[in-house]
Order: C-alpha cells, then sequence, then structure tokens
C-alpha cells in the first residue's frame, strides 16, 4: 500500500495524532517484598502518559491509533504487536526489568490481568493523550485524569486482595513515571487552531499545561504515590514526521526543526523547576520527585549516531519513514530489514534500540527514585 506525502492541515492532525490464575494474596506480598529486600527497590511501576509508556491500552479503546498489528511488535517476545508502538520494548519494562519486578509493564485494561500482575504494576498511558484535556479529545483515548481513576480502581482492586493497609504501603513503595506532553504540542497546539486562539503565545499554554500536570501530581501524592518521575519533552523538532511537514525540502534536507526543538527546551526548564520546588517542599514527607531528560540524551544518541551504531537517525523504519504511525505503518507496509540501525521505528516513536538506550542514560534518577 503506497501513501502520497502532503501538508494538508487536516492530515497533519491525522498524522500526528498516535503520539496500557490467582494465587493466595499472602505469597504476592512475601514475594513482593523478598524483591524490595534483595534489591532495595520498588513494590511496583506505575505508568501513566501517551504512546512513548502505552503498551496496549489503546487496544481496549474506540480508537483508530492502535499498533496491536504487525510490523509493530516485530522485535517483542515472540514477534508478538501488544499495542506498544514500537518493534519491542519500551523505556518503562526496561526500568521494570531493571528493578527486578518484571521483563514487561503490561496495559490496565488487559482483563485477563493476574493479581500478580497487578502487584508488581501496570501502565495506565494511552497513545495520543496528553496533559491539556483537550488533547486525548482529538483522537478519542484516555485522558490523564480518566487514567487517574483507572489508578484508584486499581487501589481498590489490590484492597479487596491484600487489605486496605497493606495497599498504602505498597503504593507508597512504587515508583510512578509520568510520561505525556508532546501530543500537547505536536498534536493539539500547532495543528489545531483552537488553543492557539486563547493562548496566544507559546509561555502561555506552558504555564497553561503546567497547571495541569501540578493538578495531577497532587492528585497522585494524595492517592499515595511517593516516588514519582516525571519525563521531560524531547527534541519534537527531530520526530521524522515534524522534520517532513517543516522542512523546506522534506526529500533532500532533512534535519531537527529548531522552533520545535526550542519549544521543547523551553517548556523542560518550567518542568524542572516545579519539579524540584515541589521535592524540596515534600522532602520532609518521603517525597522522591524528580524530573526525567529526554531531551539530552536523544540529542546526543543523533550527534553521536556512528558512535551507537545508527545509521538512519531522520527516518524511521516503517515505510518511506517520513509520516507513516498508527495505523499507516501496517502489515502491508515495508519495513526496514535491521531496526537497530534506526533511531525510529515509525515516523513518530523511536525504536527498541534507542528507548533502551534512552533508560540507561535515566538510571542515574531511577537510583534516586529508589533510595527514599
Amino acid at each position: 500500500m503506497e501513501y502520497s506525502l502532503t501538508t494538508n492541515k487536516s492530515f497533519q492532525a491525522l498524522v500526528l495524532l498516535p503520539l496500557i490464575i490467582f494465587l493466595h494474596p499472602v505469597w504476592f506480598i512475601s514475594k513482593a517484598q523478598a524483591l524490595n529486600k534483595k534489591n532495595n527497590t520498588a513494590s511496583a511501576v506505575l505508568v501513566f502518559g501517551d504512546s512513548t509508556a502505552d503498551p496496549g491500552n489503546n487496544n481496549y479503546v474506540s480508537t483508530i491509533f492502535k499498533s496491536n498489528f504487525p510490523p509493530y511488535g516485530r522485535d517483542f517476545a515472540n514477534r508478538k504487536p501488544t499495542g506498544r508502538f514500537t518493534n519491542g520494548r519500551l523505556t518503562t519494562d526496561f526500568l521494570a526489568s531493571y528493578v527486578g519486578l518484571k521483563e514487561y509493564v503490561p496495559p490496565y485494561l488487559d482483563p485477563n490481568l493476574s493479581t500478580k500482575e497487578l502487584m508488581t504494576g501496570v501502565s495506565f498511558a494511552s497513545a495520543g493523550s496528553g496533559y491539556d484535556p483537550l488533547t486525548p479529545q482529538l483522537s478519542n483515548v484516555i485522558p490523564i485524569l480518566k487514567q487517574l481513576e483507572y489508578f484508584k480502581e486499581y487501589k481498590k482492586r489490590l484492597e479487596s486482595a491484600i487489605g486496605k493497609q497493606q495497599t498504602e504501603n505498597h503504593v507508597n513503595k512504587a515508583i510512578f513515571v509520568i510520561s505525556a506532553g508532546t501530543n500537547d504540542f505536536i498534536v493539539n497546539y500547532f495543528t489545531i487552531p483552537i488553543r492557539r486562539k486563547i493562548y496566544t503565545t507559546l509561555s502561555s499554554y506552558d504555564l497553561f499545561l503546567m497547571q495541569h500536570v501540578k493538578h495531577f501530581l497532587q492528585s497522585l501524592w494524595a492517592e499515595g504515590a511517593r516516588k514519582i518521575a516525571v519525563v521531560g519533552l524531547p527534541p519534537m523538532g527531530c520526530l521524522p514526521a515534524v522534520i517532513t511537514l517543516n522542512s523546506p525540502n522534506a526529500f533532500q534536507s532533512r534535519g531537527c526543526i529548531e522552533k520545535y526543538c526550542s519549544v521543547a527546551r523551553d517548556y523542560n526548564k518550567i518542568l524542572q523547576n516545579e519539579l524540584h520546588f515541589m521535592q524540596r517542599s515534600l522532602a520532609i514527607f518521603g517525597a522522591r520527585i524528580a524530573y526525567v531528560d529526554i531531551y539530552e540524551p536523544v540529542i546526543e544518541l543523533i550527534k553521536e549516531h556512528k558512535k551507537y551504531a545508527f545509521d538512519e537517525i531522520y527516518n524511521g523504519c516503517c515505510g518511506t519513514g517520513y509520516l507513516e504511525a498508527s495505523f499507516l505503518c501496517n502489515p502491508l507496509s515495508y519495513a526496514c530489514p535491521d531496526a537497530n540501525k534506526y533511531m525510529f521505528w515509525d515516523s513518530i516513536h523511536p525504536t527498541e534500540k534507542t528507548y533502551n538506550y534512552a533508560f540507561q542514560s535515566l538510571r542515574p534518577v531511577v537510583d534516586f527514585i529508589l533510595k527514599g
């Protein structure tokens, strides 16, 4: 199947929208405690956000933005397309493995989750979501606040299995990861005119988003979250789709679009300051709240791509690599033979190799989170 390139605004929006055997409960409690004692680590990994952290929740949502079909998942276990928007694992999967809990973080909406899977962690993230309430509406995916509601439901399910007090202790020791924000800019602010009419400057929209970020974090804190990692924005101007739609000559002149990278840097500074203030204010209560810099690690991979054995950094592995993502990257699409040579799997999402490198650079942050 072939697709023609266009810069039609409606097409831009469509393409860019895609940016989750019962045993005795006591066994799970003792198992989790044993893991914590052995690794001095978390009781669970609980994830919120967008496609960078969605392992398949959109499979159970009435949206066209899914990835539970080939060639997605080509390098996953058993070559299975799970709903992850990449060829293999996500950064949160590597995190769960690093802290000794499990190899993969499953989607919360999977109806077949066991009590063990719930205990060790799940993802509530939904591809296409964002902090701005309008962003998930554009693609009919799970809003951040709905993800919070699912987390409250998750706690009730644990309470029915291990009791209220054990659940509270379990949640206090869990690592919370929030990865969102890219869709708010790429899908929403720069593509749909609604927000630009209200927030006429990027700085005003930054502050609007930050209000929602803080509200969400405060809500998580109220529900018992104490170890929280918040991921900043990547260099958005380096996404293949953004390059295609904004380069003067998308076929001959491919390189990061500074305008979008600058937006990410400005937002990240504000986010980092807010998280630093929150950490200082709540440290006395046992808080471990950290900013996760994904911008610089990605820039490092781009600048030193030969060092990391990447042959292609501005095109995705799937299709032409210019615009394909979600349903545009499908069983009829061409896919490069070796995804390890590509930074991006499709025109928006990184390959498993890139996610792995990103995690390796973030380990010091994870270690800080685990000290509390």
